[in-house]
This record gives C-alpha cells, sequence and structure tokens, in this order.
C-alpha cells in the first residue's frame, strides 16, 4: 500500500501554499495525498452552545473546499481527507508514523523564528520519524517554484546520509532536475589555523581532495541508482550553514538532515537545518537520520 503526502492544513495561507505544493510532489511520485485538520475546541469565559459544532463546521469546510480546489487542478490525483478532534502536535506526529512525508506551511523570514519556537513546529520537526517539508506562502507560480536544483546538505558522508541522499536523488529524479550535492568539512585541530595550514589543505593529496573523492565515494551508489539524474558536487572548506545557503539561493528544494536519538539535544533541530529554514525561499525538507 503506498504511503501519502500528508499535509496539515489550518486556513492559513501559509497551510494552502503547503497543500498545493505537496498536490504536484504527490502527483510527480505517483503518491496520494492525505489533507488533515487537527482542531480542538477552546471554550471561552463565556461559552457559547454551539462554539464546538461551529469550530468543526469550520474545520470541516476547510478541509472539503481545499480538497474540491486541488481536484480541480488535480484531476488525476487521489485525494482523501481527515478530520481529527486533538492537538496539532499529537495529530501531526501520529500522521508522520504512516506518510512519506510531511508537508507544513511555514510563516518566512522572521516570522519563522517564533513558529520554530512553538510548542507545534518545533515538536513535529524535531520529534517527527518521516521527512517534513516545510513551505512558504506562494510568492510565484507552482511551474516557477518547481524549476532549479535540488539541493542536499551533507555534513557527515558515511551510511548515516543515506536517508537525506535516497529522498534527494528520488526529487530529483521526479523532477528532472540537476541535484547539487554540498558538503561543508572544517580542518582538524592538528592543522592549526591561519594560511598556512589552509595552503597545506588544498595542495595535492591533501584534506581538500580526500573531501572530494569522499564526496564522491558516497554518491556513487545513487548515482547507479539513479543514472537519469545530473549531479554536480560542491565542497568547501567552510561553515556548513553558509555553503548550503550559497547553494540554495536558486533551489527548488532544499533537503538537510536532522539526527535522531539525541535525547541530550531536546528540540533542537541542528545548526543548518535552523539556518536554511530561517533564509531559504524555497521549500525545505527535514529528513532525520541516525
Amino acid at each position: 500500500m503506498l504511503r501519502p503526502i500528508t499535509v496539515g492544513l489550518d486556513g492559513s495561507p501559509e497551510s494552502l501554499a503547503a497543500a498545493d505544493w505537496a498536490a504536484g510532489e504527490a502527483q510527480r511520485r505517483g503518491l496520494p495525498l492525505h489533507l488533515v485538520n487537527a482542531w480542538l475546541w477552546q471554550p471561552h469565559d463565556v461559552p457559547v452552545a454551539d462554539d464546538r459544532k461551529t469550530q468543526k463546521r469550520w474545520a470541516l469546510r476547510l478541509l472539503l473546499e481545499s480538497e474540491e480546489d486541488l481536484r480541480a487542478w488535480y484531476p488525476q490525483l487521489t485525494i482523501d481527507t481527515e478530520q481529527v478532534s486533538e492537538s496539532a502536535t499529537e495529530v501531526l506526529l501520529s500522521q508522520a508514523e504512516k506518510a512519506e512525508m510531511l508537508v507544513l506551511g511555514s510563516s518566512g523570514h522572521g516570522a519563522i523564528a517564533g513558529f520554530l519556537l512553538g510548542s507545534v513546529g518545533q515538536h513535529v520537526l524535531a520529534k517527527a520519524k518521516c521527512p517534513v517539508v516545510m513551505v512558504r506562502a506562494k510568492t510565484q507560480s507552482a511551474a516557477e517554484a518547481n524549476t532549479g536544483e535540488v539541493v542536499v546538505g551533507l555534513q557527515d558522508l558515511g551510511t548515516q546520509s543515506g536517508p537525506l541522499l535516497e529522498f534527494a536523488f528520488r526529487a530529483a529524479a521526479a523532477r528532472g532536475a540537476t541535484l547539487r550535492a554540498v558538503h561543508a568539512w572544517d580542518l582538524p585541530p592538528l592543522y592549526g589555523r591561519g594560511p598556512e595550514a589552509g595552503q597545506a589543505a588544498v595542495k595535492p593529496g591533501g584534506l581538500a581532495e580526500q573531501q572530494e573523492k569522499a564526496l564522491s565515494k558516497a554518491l556513487q551508489p545513487w548515482r547507479e541508482r539513479f543514472p537519469q539524474v545530473t549531479v554536480v558536487e560542491t565542497v568547501d572548506l567552510a561553515f556548513a550553514s553558509g555553503v548550503v545557503l550559497q547553494a540554495a539561493a536558486d533551489a527548488a528544494l532544499v533537503v538537510v538532515g536532522r539526527r535522531v536519538h539525541r535525547p541530550a539535544l531536546g528540540m533542537r533541530i541542528g545548526p543548518v537545518a535552523h539556518a536554511v529554514l530561517h533564509h531559504v525561499a524555497a521549500p525545505v525538507v527535514i529528513v532525520p537520520h541516525d
């Protein structure tokens, strides 16, 4: 049974943009689309008898109208809806257990800092077991948004990079897009600092060449699995966040990772993911990995 692409809808422009992006992605990948709304009745100081019914009707209307709009644009797409009377965090994390990916709306630069610090966004990004895609409100057409490279930021080049590379290669193959694999590295302590250290690292056979070979080795199995995807490799001696942001300036999609099994970090998602979510205009995918 195919796992769906699931969208959390709350009626905001960002969530509607997320639904549109998810519908396009579902059509490209041949997957069903699942629209979900989590609503939890919040009584006021002076409760009104039908407040609960009113809120439930509004949430249902939101789902049905969104479904109708998407069917008009994507008539071949399988779409279903679900309305759940629970907290948004609980619903979205539960949906992530059975989804191919979870797609949410992002408030964009500035407001996104508050979003990430909020209980719903932070918990979902930090705990979801499937990739989470953050989509900003539309500033360009869907066609324009899907042009450009798929950029994947790789900090580790071992087997733990597998989930990121699989998602990125599949996304690039579905779009017919170029995949840019970005790896930033730093000098080991024994190299010290200063111009001499940097020159030693970039000389033939030095650390820079070793890192380039390591990236090519990590990509090779995926190149063979997705021969139709053109791959560009970027390796730089710099801070990872800056390198990924520079590569992502005109990207159609940016893929970065989030380590799991790190309880000491609480709700943190990592500095690269945090920077990308703050500053990249394209949809951003956070992929959990070991």
